[in-house]
């Protein structure tokens, strides 16, 4: 197969028809892929469609989970016109000409809108509030899809005016029963290894799943010429997605993985970057790497170099935001930041010595000064009563009981001499009952 992601021939066969996508797209509930908690029989979703009680709702979830094709399907099952506007492109004035649109053919034929907005998330407040009089009026119903979190993305005002409904991403078993149905519509065939790569590589996107696998066969097409049908093989599976398949087993990839991490524990970068660089060659998620390194980071590291955490949380930001091959030299700089970093594993411990004291039971009723003393009635309570407030000490703390009878004076943290825990452990040593309290500071900063 040459080189070229697109030989002439697959780019011939791509382009003779409409994306496959497109072709499978579902026209009815019992087609849709996937999202079985909401569209099975009897599922809340799918019971409002039938019924035609659907009132405006924001559909969240990864994209390729079928929230365009649903709310296609809603607009199906009623007799609603239904207008479709993109965030990323559309304006107040675009939602205005929507708003008219939908008065008049209101007006005139007494037939009411569906408006599907794709990534309301884009929308500013400003467009957001454009849409409620609407919404709330009833003169649409409105479809609003986004791939980000609707409590923070979408105006209180819009959210409290729809049902909210979460999609998930398409487990293994849905995608595998998309990429069977794109092959009997492609009049195609593949090896199991081949569907295996594809399903591993699209993260449970749908559209993804398709799109690779149209590709893929135009590919095997292009090897096989027109006299037999097409069969899709790894090798199309990895050159449709630019990926390679993973060249290691399962146990392998434990073990690799568990090198990677006791490298970089045991302060070897050499060791780290070995590694890193044959997970990144055989076709390991870099998002499972970053997961690996931020863990690590805590587990590992620790309070010795909590910068550590940052390093890692940003290496794990840039895969998703920069992605492979570019993202590779994200990974390496944390892999080095990491294994040259001094050592601790007293978090990990302080938890779970924490952990079992918590497990144990016992006196485990809040002290009395520490209780909520800010609601009315507290006071009567005897709540807060006794709490010693740090800032006015002038040593920024003062000695007090923290936590139950039972477990008060057991050390669960204790810092090691590794890093800047050494520095803790001197702040902890002063901050004890004997130590001596400095003299209160001057009202007069002269």
């Amino acid at each position: 197969m040459a080189d070229d992601l697109f030989s002439a021939a697959a780019s011939e066969h791509l382009a003779s028809r409409s994306p496959l996508a497109a072709r499978l797209r579902p026209r009815s509930l019992d087609e849709v892929v996937g999202q079985r908690h909401l569209l099975a029989p009897g599922a809340p979703l799918r019971t409002l469609i039938e019924s035609d009680r659907i009132s405006s709702v924001i559909l969240w979830g990864p994209p390729g989970t079928g929230k365009t094709t649903l709310a296609r399907l809603i607009a199906d099952t009623t007799a609603n016109a239904f207008e479709q506007l993109s965030a990323v492109s559309a304006s107040v004035k675009d939602v205005r000409e929507i708003i008219a649109a939908a008065e008049d053919r209101l007006g005139r034929h007494g037939r009411r809108t569906i408006l599907f907005l794709d990534e309301v998330h884009r929308f500013n407040k400003a467009q957001q509030d454009a849409l409620l009089p609407s919404v709330e009026s009833g003169l649409f119903t409105l479809d609003a899809a986004t791939t980000e979190n609707p409590y923070f993305e979408v105006n209180p005002p819009l959210l409290s005016r729809s049902t909210l409904f979460r999609l998930e991403a398409l487990d293994r078993d849905a995608t595998f029963d998309l990429l069977e149905r794109g092959l009997e519509a492609e009049g195609a065939t593949a090896d199991r290894e081949a569907l295996d790569h594809l399903a591993d590589q699209v993260s449970g996107d749908g559209r993804q799943a398709l799109t690779a696998l149209e590709v893929a066969v135009a590919l095997a097409a292009g090897d096989e010429g027109s006299d037999s049908a097409p069969c899709v093989r790894l090798s199309h599976a990895e050159a449709a997605v630019a990926t390679k398949a993973l060249r290691y087993g399962r146990d392998a990839h434990y073990d690799v993985i568990s090198a990677f991490i006791k490298s970089i524990r045991g302060s070897d970068p050499d060791g780290g970057l070995y590694w890193l660089a044959r997970m990144l060659d055989a076709g390991e998620d870099a998002r499972f790497i970053a997961r690996r390194l931020v863990i690590l980071a805590s587990e590992d590291i620790g309070m010795a170099d909590s910068n550590s955490l940052v390093v890692a949380d940003a290496a794990a930001r840039a895969v998703e935001f920069v992605g492979l091959p570019e993202a590779q030299l994200n990974l390496a700089h944390a892999v080095v930041h990491l294994a040259t970093a001094p050592k601790s594993n007293r978090v990990t411990v302080a938890l779970g010595r924490a952990k079992t004291a918590a497990q144990q039971g016992g006196d485990d009723e809040v002290p009395v000064h520490l209780r909520d003393a800010h609601y009315r009635g507290a006071a009567r309570l005897g709540h807060g009563q006794g709490y010693d407030y740090p800032h006015d000490d002038p040593r920024g703390w003062v000695p007090q009981q923290h936590r139950p009878r039972d477990v008060d004076g057991v050390a669960f943290y204790e810092p090691s001499p590794h890093g800047a825990e050494q520095e803790i452990a001197d702040r902890m040593a002063r901050q004890t009952p004997d130590a001596p309290s400095p003299e209160p500071l001057s009202a007069d900063p002269r």
